[in-house]
């Protein structure tokens, strides 16, 4: 079965180009633009990667996943963060969050692959 993963952002254009890159190898690709849409999705479904962006309307990255991290379901689920800020206490604040990984845009399309299949295969 193929592995689910959630990708919240709020630019379009990258839920197209994470989309575009992973559906081929396999995997089941659900882009949302928001915090509150992607809490809604993970009522609905079971995921097995988030992917999220941290500067985001209404709520952010890091609120997210805290919320995240307080439903049972996902409590051990990998999280990756996927964003532009990248200073050393942005990466510092998603891990106490509850962040498995912190990667930076841009980041290359093969090593995104690799790290995705390493995380969840």
């Amino acid at each position: 079965m193929a592995k689910r993963i959630l990708v919240v952002d709020d630019d379009e254009l990258v839920l197209m180009a994470i989309n575009e890159l992973l559906k081929p190898e396999g995997y089941e690709v659900h882009p949302v633009s928001s915090g509150a849409e992607a809490l809604e999705k993970l009522d609905q479904d079971g995921y097995d990667l988030l992917m999220l962006d941290i500067i985001m309307p209404e709520m952010d990255g890091f609120d997210l996943c805290k919320k995240i991290r307080e439903k049972e379901g996902y409590k051990e689920t990998p999280v990756v963060f996927l964003s532009a800020k990248s200073r050393d206490e942005d990466r510092n604040r998603g891990i106490e969050v509850g962040a498995n990984l912190f990667l930076s845009k841009p980041i290359s399309p093969e090593k995104l692959l690799e790290i995705i299949s390493d995380t969840v295969g």
